[in-house]
């Protein structure tokens, strides 16, 4: 994959993560308004937050309990208010046709909040239908940052996301579902200098993890980011490249030790990410040399998903789909083509999950923990948040840097538990199900990988 926040001095402990995951608190009746607490004023359109910036009120990329974005929601009479918790007095309100943050006496920052449907509601002034929103997308970029106040529609909608949602205790490992599980993975897999080159010299000086395929098996890695470039020989393991890349590993046989594991291990799941560079044609001659894959190649594309949900780990066992392959290739370049790869079984990614954006800054120095959509810009929009009726997206979070720096990334890795509960989790609304990080042998992000297999997420 290709590849300033301050670093809090206290990390929090993944025991304190599963013990408050697990307390249950009383539920809001169903169409009725949020209970008094904090929460995220979030876009149901864009997944990003309403934010106080210095008076204006704007949707920003979420982080967590930085940049004045939490708002303590509670009645006011008939309506309700929106105080910013980092400044008291200062509520979420109006001035025009712009929303600004406002004295909390201010009859312009009292809100109807009127349940739409789906967990969505509308902020409306009372007694009218002008509603917070965001303003529409112009030509050519993304929606402008300022948020309005305006009529109804899609752009008004919004979810107020608990700043820490409590969690309910996670059923028996055949019961959970693929989307209650959280599977550490090893971005760039196979960028490890033990099974082959990936990159050309001195490049190739900064792994970025350390073990062979077989052995991030063994240490129980479960999701494998994998970049694939096509060469004569067929679709080949590099970074950016296949260039002066010396002994480069091809994709089958990469494919192959993860389809003899599974087959020696048949309670195990496993889920492979193409970043996919190579002709479908050329993919689907890779994956017909990997004897035994068709065998635990797992489909959800033809098993209802989308329809009814995620499987049982139970049920994926005794069905022998244990493999999930994705590419984050156009499908629309692949119908023009005259082959799409999910013909052959590997899923477009884009149909099936959502991801955070891939970095968190340069390989040393400060971080940037935001977390937002990697596929948000002017042509794009499929926010974190993306759910539909019975189907709730899988949830790839990255947790790495530009460059792979052994002491960055020990750093970085015992931080991921903190990440994932304060940033990403509420910014997703739901719970990571794939953990990206660069040496997994640093940091012990296993240890975050087990807090968060302890609970599942609203």
């Amino acid at each position: 994959m290709r590849t300033p926040h301050a670093l809090f001095a206290i990390a929090v402990t993944t025991a304190a993560l599963a013990a408050a995951a697990v307390t249950p608190a009383p539920a809001a009746p169903a169409d009725a308004v949020p209970r008094p607490g904090t929460y995220y004023v979030q876009n149901a359109v864009t997944g990003l937050n309403a934010a106080d910036a210095s008076g204006t009120v704007e949707q920003h990329r979420p982080r967590g309990n930085e940049d004045r974005q939490q708002w303590s929601l509670r009645p006011d009479g008939a309506h309700h208010l929106l105080e910013n918790t980092d400044t008291p007095g200062a509520c979420l309100g109006r001035a025009g046709d712009r929303a600004r943050t406002v004295s909390c006496a201010s009859a312009e920052a009292r809100w109807q909040i009127t349940p739409l449907g789906a967990d969505r509601y509308a902020l409306a002034a009372p007694g009218t239908d002008r509603r917070l929103t965001v303003a529409p997308k112009p030509v050519g970029a993304t929606h402008p940052a300022p948020l309005s106040i305006g009529g109804a529609g899609d752009l008004a909608a919004w979810y107020l996301t608990p700043a820490d949602a409590p969690g309910g205790p996670m059923p028996p490992r055949e019961q959970r579902t693929l989307d209650e599980v959280t599977f550490l993975t090893a971005h760039n897999a196979y960028a490890n200098g033990v099974d082959g080159g990936f990159a050309p010299p001195f490049v190739d000086l900064f792994p970025n993890q350390s073990r062979g395929i077989e052995q991030q098996l063994r240490d129980g890695v479960r999701g494998f980011m994998l970049d694939i470039h096509q060469t004569p020989d067929g679709a080949i393991l590099c970074h950016n490249s296949c260039t002066l890349v010396r002994r480069p590993v091809a994709l089958w046989v990469d494919l192959q030790r993860i389809t003899d594991f599974l087959r020696a291990h048949p309670d195990e799941f496993v889920t492979v990410f193409l970043e996919d560079y190579v002709d479908p044609g050329v993919l689907r001659a890779e994956l017909d040399r990997v004897q035994g894959l068709s065998d635990v190649l797992y489909r959800p594309d033809r098993t209802g998903v989308r329809e009814n949900g995620w499987p049982t780990m139970g049920e994926l066992a005794a069905a022998g789909h244990r493999l999930l392959i994705f590419t984050d290739h156009s499908k629309d370049a692949d119908r023009s083509a005259g082959l799409t790869r999910d013909t052959f079984g590997v899923m477009y990614q884009r149909d099936w999950t959502v991801e955070n954006h891939w970095s968190m800054g340069p390989g040393i120095g400060s971080s940037d923990w935001s977390c937002y959509s990697r596929w948000y810009d002017a042509n794009t929009t499929i926010p974190l948040t993306r759910t539909e009726p019975g189907f709730r997206p899988l949830f790839v979070m990255n947790h790495f840097r530009d460059a792979a720096v052994a002491s960055t990334a020990t750093t970085d890795n015992t931080k991921l538990a903190d990440r994932a509960r304060r940033f990403c989790q509420p910014a997703a609304r739901k719970k990571p199900t794939y953990l990206a990080v660069d040496r997994y042998d640093l940091g012990d992000p296993t240890a975050a990988v087990d807090a968060l297999n302890t609970y599942t997420y609203p």
